[in-house]
């Protein structure tokens, strides 16, 4: 598991099924510190190299945006796999998805 933060871009990487969301938890949180004192109010979020997701690391990450976004920062969804999209999908949440993350449709 990886995650990367620059001031424009956030790359997610690893396992955000049940079993691998704990290991993100703390990456998430700590990039949410480094997104504090961020000068851009836009942040993308390259999911491209995301392993395998479920109904778990969705929520993370919906809630770690929600954060983002409490600290002033916009974050948008890029790069999902298709495995990802079709999750959402299957989980019937493309309205909540594709509301705020253009990149789902």
């Amino acid at each position: 598991m990886e995650t990367q933060t620059t001031e424009q871009e956030h790359h997610l990487s690893g396992d955000w099924t049940i079993a691998g969301v704990v290991t993100q938890v703390d990456a998430l949180s700590n990039s949410l510190e480094q997104l504090s004192g961020a000068k851009n109010t836009r942040l993308h979020v390259d999911c491209a190299k995301i392993d395998c997701i479920d109904m778990s690391g969705l929520q993370l990450l919906h809630v770690w945006m929600q954060c983002a976004n409490m600290r002033g920062v916009q974050a948008q969804l890029i790069n999902l796999p298709e495995a990802m999209k079709q999750i959402i999908q299957r989980l019937g949440l493309d309205q909540s998805f594709t509301d705020n993350y253009p990149d789902v449709a």
